[in-house]
C-alpha cells in the first residue's frame, strides 16, 4: 500500500517525459520497418530472406547485449551510457537513412541495436533513480507502456511514412527525437551509477554469453526452415551450451567484476521474476506472429487491414500499462502480477477456440484479455525484479528481465512453430493455430503458479542489499 505519496517537481514529469520518448522509438524501430519490407525488398532487388534482417539484425543485437548494457550503465553512469547509446542509435539510423544498397541498411540495422541495447537499461535504471521510492512502480509502468505505445504505433507510423514520403523516414525521424531525448536528459536528469567494481569489467563474461545467446537465437530463428535435427541447427545448440556453461564458471571466477554479480544471481525474488518472464514471454511473441497470420490467411486481411486488427491487443497493452503503475503502489506487486498472468493464461484460450468461418469480432475477446495481461504483467514484473535487488543494480536487473523475454519469447515461439507446423500437416491452418495457441497457454499456467509461489513476497524486499546508490549532479 502506499502511504504519503511524493508529488513530482516539474523537472522530473519533462525528464519522465523525455525517458518515454526514447523508449518509445526503440521499441517502435522493432516494428515500423516491417511494413516497409515489400519497398525495400522492390528498391534493392532483394529477396525476403535477406530483406527479413533488417528486422532481425536490430531484434537479435538488441536483445543479446542488453544485459551488457545494464552493467555498464550501472558502472559507468546511466546518463552517460545513455549519450553513447543515443549516439550510436542516431548516427546508424542516419547510415541506414542513407544505404545505397541493402548489406549496408542491414549492417546499420545491427549497429543500431547496440545503441538500442545501451539506451534501454540506461533509460530503466535513469528512471526508478529520479522517481521517489513509494513510487518506483510508476517506472515500470511508464517504460513498458511507452514500449508498447512504440510497438502499437509502428506499423501504423511505418506505413503513413511508406506511403506519404519513403521508408527512409522511418530512420531519419529517429535523429531529432534522439537529439530531443539526449537534451532533456542532459538538463533534468542527474547522473546515477552503482558502485565500481575497482574499474574492472568482466569482457569474458560479454564474449561468453553474447555469443551464447546469438548461437541460441539464430538456431530458433532457423529451425523452421531446417528442422530440430539438421547438422546446423544441433550445432548451434551445442555452441550454445558450451558458451553458456563457460559464462557461468568464468562469472563464479570473476567475483565483483563479474558481468553478473553473485548477489543478483543469489536473489530469490529476482530469479522468480525472470523464470515468470522466462515462461510467460512466449506468449506475447506467438500472438504477435500467429495473429497477423491468421487475419490474412483465414480472414483475407491486407498486411495493413492486420496491422490494425491487432489494435484491440496493442492499444489496451499499452494503456493498461500505464495505469498498472498506481495499481502496483496500492496492492503490491503479487495481486497485479498475478492478475496479469491469468489473462495470459486465459487470452490464448480464448483465441484459441477460433475456428474456420469465425470473423474478426470472434477474436477481439482474446486480444482484449490477452492485452490486459501484457500491460499489467510486464511493468508490475519488471519493477518487482528491480525493487528486489539493491538500486546500484537497477540497469542490469532491467537488462536481464528483457533478455528473459527475448529468450523465452524466441524459444517458445520456435517450440509453437513445430507444433503449429505438425498440426497443419494434420488438419489444417486452423488447428496449428489452436493448438500454438494451447502450447503458449499451458507454459502460462506455469509462469502463473511461479508468479503465486514466489514473486512479491514481502520477506524477500526487506532482505534487500543496503549497498550504495551514488548520484551526482552535473
Amino acid at each position: 500500500m502506499a502511504e504519503g505519496k511524493q508529488p513530482l517537481e516539474r523537472s522530473t514529469v519533462v525528464a519522465l517525459a523525455a525517458m518515454a520518448m526514447a523508449v518509445f522509438v526503440i521499441a517502435n524501430d522493432v516494428t515500423a520497418l516491417s511494413v516497409a519490407l515489400p519497398d525495400i525488398e522492390s528498391d534493392f532487388d532483394a529477396d525476403i530472406g535477406t530483406v527479413q534482417w533488417v528486422i532481425s539484425a536490430y531484434a537479435l543485437i538488441f536483445g543479446v547485449l542488453i544485459v551488457t548494457g545494464g552493467r555498464l550503465a550501472d558502472l559507468l553512469g546511466r546518463r552517460r551510457v545513455f549519450f553513447i547509446g543515443a549516439a550510436i542509435f542516431a548516427f546508424f539510423s542516419l547510415l541506414g537513412a542513407l544505404a545505397p544498397g541493402v548489406i549496408t541498411l542491414i549492417v546499420a540495422r545491427g549497429l543500431m541495436g547496440i545503441g538500442g541495447a545501451l539506451m534501454w537499461p540506461a533509460i530503466l535504471g535513469m528512471t526508478y533513480s529520479i522517481l521517489p521510492k513509494n513510487r518506483a512502480a510508476l517506472a515500470g509502468a511508464l517504460i513498458i507502456g511507452a514500449a508498447g505505445f512504440g510497438n502499437a504505433a509502428g506499423p501504423l507510423l511505418g506505413g503513413f511514412l511508406t506511403d506519404v514520403f519513403d521508408w527512409r523516414w522511418i530512420l531519419a525521424l529517429n535523429l531529432p527525437i534522439a537529439a530531443l531525448a539526449s537534451f532533456v536528459t542532459w538538463r533534468y536528469v542527474p547522473e546515477s551509477r552503482g558502485e565500481v567494481a575497482g574499474g574492472r569489467f568482466d569482457y569474458i563474461g560479454v564474449v561468453t554469453l553474447s555469443v551464447g545467446l546469438i548461437a541460441l537465437l539464430v538456431a530458433l530463428d532457423e529451425v523452421t526452415g531446417l528442422g530440430w535435427t539438421d547438422p546446423l541447427i544441433l550445432g548451434l545448440f551445442a555452441l550454445c551450451v558450451v558458451l553458456l556453461v563457460a559464462f557461468a564458471v568464468g562469472e563464479r571466477r570473476a567475483g565483483a567484476a563479474a558481468l553478473v554479480p553473485d548477489d543478483v544471481i543469489a536473489n530469490r525474488a529476482f530469479r522468480s521474476a525472470c523464470l515468470a518472464v522466462l515462461l510467460m514471454s512466449p506468449t506475447f511473441f506467438v500472438a504477435l506472429m500467429y495473429l497477423p497470420q491468421f487475419m490474412q490467411k483465414v480472414l483475407e486481411y491486407t498486411p495493413v487491414e492486420a496491422g490494425l486488427g491487432l489494435l484491440p491487443m496493442m492499444g489496451v497493452f499499452a494503456a493498461v500499462s500505464f495505469t498498472a503503475g498506481p495499481l502496483y503502489e496500492r496492492f503490491g506487486p503479487r495481486p497485479v502480477t498475478a492478475v496479469g498472468a491469468s489473462c495470459l493464461v486465459a487470452g490464448p484460450l480464448l483465441i484459441s477456440l477460433m475456428e474456420q468461418g469465425d470473423s474478426w469480432a470472434q477474436l477481439v475477446p482474446g486480444m482484449l484479455v490477452l492485452g490486459i495481461g501484457v500491460g499489467l504483467f510486464y511493468s508490475s514484473i519488471t519493477t518487482a525484479a528491480v525493487t528486489a535487488l539493491d538500486e546500484s543494480r537497477a540497469s542490469l536487473a532491467g537488462g536481464i528481465v528483457y533478455m528473459f523475454q527475448v529468450a523465452g519469447g524466441s524459444i517458445g515461439l520456435g517450440l509453437a512453430t513445430t507444433v503449429f507446423t505438425e498440426a497443419v500437416e494434420r488438419g489444417g491452418f486452423e488447428d496449428g493455430f489452436q493448438w500454438a495457441f494451447r502450447l503458449v497457454a499451458a507454459l502460462a499456467v506455469a509462469a502463473l503458479a511461479v508468479v503465486l509461489l514466489y514473486v512479491g513476497r514481502p520477506e524477500d524486499y526487506e532482505q534487500r542489499s543496503s549497498k550504495t546508490f551514488v548520484t551526482t549532479e552535473s
